[in-house]
């Protein structure tokens, strides 16, 4: 009987016609799952451009698969990417917001570097839809607190670097120091370079932006020094010049920041960011005002790269050279009315533009002033078409300022100039033998005393 026994079980028993089918339907079912992610990802990019709506769909049946290996890992990345694509074409920001909610779980399974790459191409996509400002910035607070609880610190440290960015842009500059002063601490101990480049570059903006000069440069010579033992990314390297032509348009260095305007449009235009490269041509053409070349700012506007930027704010620029060109307060306060739009909302243009239209409310007084000795400020006032408050007080500036050899005379509303009378250089040259006989007695005492 164990004999019977023993060959009986010497062999796995067959198995039934039900199992059998069974187990082929699990196969077959597992290999349609994977046939249809793939298939449903490629329907997508078929449809996206006629029906974007249904690629949208095909790509949330793509993310909701159950399946978490590293193939299905790679559909789903991709479809992530697709997914933003069509809801920025939507500008459905929303949308955005709760897909980034969505696939928090697919992180688990995706390497750290890529799912930073993914949450920072999302964020990147919200910013492209207009409007989406506060929305960005509360994304992003949220976004920190989940890297925190997830221990992820290298995702943690750029989300703060953009964060503080984004402080900047909604003026927020108090929390943006406070963002940047303990991110560069850690960076710093880190010595994660590119990323202290940014933080670097970050803190001179909101240095500018609040008029501290002295500091913004102090951060951006910082950030230079770190780009320069590294390899720089091109925009970085753009935005970094552009940020150096705007200091030295504050210092009024206006060829140097001429020159960093230049390098930072060529950067731009050729990375096809439109927007920055319309505000490098916009400061260009400032610079040249500001020098005085009103004629070359038509040659800097014709120009074969800066023919395609052509719009409301170059025009707005080529309207207030021609009217610096032709000396004329009104033709520049019209050009102000005409364009208030794109220089008001341009802190850089609207800044030194008001710096422009005082050389130029000078330039007027002092051509109309230089026929008379005695003169009525209302009279004045009359000829250059202002009122006759601002023009008082602009004479009294200029006289402090010593632009005008003249007093004003309170009681009877007028000025009266005096001649220039040539200096005798009779004094200058006795004060100055003097000062050479002290010398020479000096000298002489010292030997006399030593012998």
């Amino acid at each position: 009987k164990g004999e019977r026994i023993s060959l009986r079980f010497s062999q796995p028993p067959p198995l039934r016609e039900e199992e059998t089918h069974l187990s082929s339907c699990i196969q077959r079912t597992t290999s349609m799952t994977e046939f249809s992610a793939t298939d449903s990802l490629e329907r997508a990019e078929e449809v996206l451009s006629i029906h974007p709506e249904e690629a949208a769909q095909l790509c949330e049946r793509v993310l909701q698969s159950g399946e978490n290996d590293e193939e299905a890992g790679k559909l789903k990345e991709k479809s992530v990417y697709l997914l933003s694509k069509i809801r920025v074409a939507q500008k459905n920001a929303e949308a955005l917001v709760e897909l980034l909610k969505e696939i928090r779980p697919l992180f688990a399974y995706l390497p750290k570097a890529k799912t930073a790459k993914l949450v920072r191409s999302l964020l990147d996509s919200i910013a492209k839809i207009p409007g989406t400002l506060p929305l960005q910035v509360s994304m992003c607070e949220e976004s920190i607190e989940w890297s925190k609880e997830e221990k992820r610190t290298f995702l943690k440290q750029r989300l703060e670097a953009r964060l503080a960015s984004l402080y900047h842009q909604a003026g927020r500059f108090k929390d943006a120091l406070a963002v940047l002063e303990t991110l560069s601490y850690e960076v710093r101990k880190l010595d994660d370079k590119p990323l202290l480049v940014e933080v670097y570059l970050t803190e001179s903006q909101v240095f500018h932006s609040l008029e501290n000069v002295p500091k913004a440069r102090a951060s951006l010579t910082a950030a230079r020094t770190n780009a320069n033992a590294i390899y720089c990314p091109p925009p970085l390297q753009a935005q970094i010049d552009l940020q150096s032509g705007k200091i030295h348009l504050d210092e009024r260095d206006y060829k140097t920041a001429f020159s960093y305007f230049f390098e930072a449009f060529e950067a731009f235009d050729s990375l096809s960011e439109g927007s920055l490269a319309s505000l490098c041509l916009k400061c260009m053409m400032l610079a040249k005002l500001m020098v005085g070349s009103a004629e070359d700012v038509q040659s800097a506007a014709t120009g074969k790269t800066a023919i395609k930027y052509t719009g409301r704010g170059i025009e707005a620029m080529l309207a207030i050279a021609s009217s610096y060109k032709d000396r004329s307060l009104k033709k520049l306060e019209k050009a102000m009315a005409d364009f208030e739009d794109e220089i008001v909302q341009d802190k850089i243009v609207k800044h030194h533009l008001s710096q422009l239209y005082d050389t130029l409310l000078e330039q007027n007084l002092c051509r109309i002033i230089e026929p008379f000795e005695q003169v009525e400020i209302a009279h004045v006032a009359k000829l250059i078409g202002q009122p006759h408050d601002s023009i008082e007080r602009k004479l009294s500036k200029m006289i402090l300022d010593r632009k005008l050899n003249g007093i004003l005379d309170q009681s009877g509303g007028c000025l009266i100039m005096f001649s220039e009378e040539d200096e005798d250089a009779t004094y200058p040259a006795a004060m100055e033998t003097i000062e050479e006989m002290n010398r020479v007695v000096d000298l002489l005492y010292e030997k006399a005393k030593g012998m």
